[in-house]
């Protein structure tokens, strides 16, 4: 059955549709990517990473309020990078932005399955599906768990970091390799102790790099800073809006090579299970004949 026509109608039924089967069934998503594939790559998206108990949720809920009140249409992908079994996490994203939810806003929490290649597909057409369906912006938000954070912000076009005082090792998180992704970075829960200093090491370490990011303080339980945050994003969304075009079709290229990389990774994988070749020089290195580097040159040699 074609969905699509269902999916242009923004039906919320169809939409939950669509992006289970890009996440599960690999021969009907790219039959559905196919149809709609055309029609992608307008919508402005906004990645918004940072560590767990940053308050992500809590502040997305919020600005989802905010942009729908400036008339946009907003709709959320939470990247659960646990289990997709046990669910836990997903199940706190959708309680903590009940308000959202119910003013309109389209929320859907995805497993990242511990594998971050399959983050940039699922993440990638879950968005076209979101597009189709008229959404715009759409907010990825994501744990700051390894690469996901770097991954996200390269199929995003504006990156939010959000900080908050009651993480310890919050400034060893800032010097290890968040500080070239962002656009705007946040302290959050500024209501608590120590956001000032927080703020401070943050703008230290972060504001004086050659993107410029903006550095603000926010808190969603007293609002504070919020509608600035609303204000910077629109502004920071029309300009990207002018540039999207030639981002789209830079991205383009970085996915088409990430997936033809993938599919020569598959077929190699699949060609040394079955090699007497490979087979050989592995007994050569397990008995310490040949070193690995020598070995591999030798039977990348006879991969034609």
């Amino acid at each position: 059955m074609d969905i699509t026509n269902e999916l242009k109608h923004g039906k919320r039924r169809a939409i939950a549709r669509a992006i289970s089967i890009i996440e599960n069934d690999d021969k009907a998503a790219r039959a559905l990517v196919k149809k709609i594939f055309k029609d992608s790559g307008k919508s402005i998206t906004i990645g918004i990473t940072g560590p767990a108990g940053a308050g992500k949720s809590s502040l997305i809920d919020k600005i989802s309020l905010d942009l729908k009140k400036r008339g946009y249409k907003p709709a959320v992908l939470a990247i659960d990078p646990t289990s997709h079994i046990t669910g836990g996490a997903i199940l706190g994203d959708r309680v903590r932005m009940t308000e959202s939810t119910d003013s309109g806003t389209y929320i859907r929490s995805m497993a990242s399955r511990g594998a971050t290649g399959a983050i940039s597909w699922a993440v990638r057409n879950s968005i076209r599906v979101l597009e189709y369906a008229g959404f715009d912006p759409i907010i990825i938000e994501s744990v700051g768990a390894g690469q996901t954070e770097i991954e996200i912000s390269k199929i995003t076009d504006i990156t939010v970091v959000v900080f908050n005082p009651n993480t310890g090792d919050n400034i060893q998180t800032i010097k290890a390799g968040l500080t070239e992704i962002g656009d705007i970075y946040l302290v959050n829960k500024s209501d608590l102790a120590g956001a000032n200093q927080l703020f401070d090491a943050v703008r230290e370490y972060i504001g004086m790099t050659g993107k410029n990011p903006t550095i603000m303080l926010t808190s969603t339980k007293s609002s504070k800073g919020i509608a600035e945050f609303a204000k910077k994003l629109e502004a920071l969304m029309s300009s990207k809006k002018k540039t999207k075009k030639t981002q789209e079709k830079s991205r383009l290229e970085t996915e088409l090579r990430d997936i033809v990389l993938n599919n020569i990774k598959v077929k190699v994988g699949t060609m040394l299970d079955s090699s007497s070749a490979y087979a050989k020089y592995l007994k050569k290195v397990q008995s310490k004949e040949l070193d690995p580097s020598e070995a591999a040159d030798k039977i990348t040699r006879l991969i034609k």
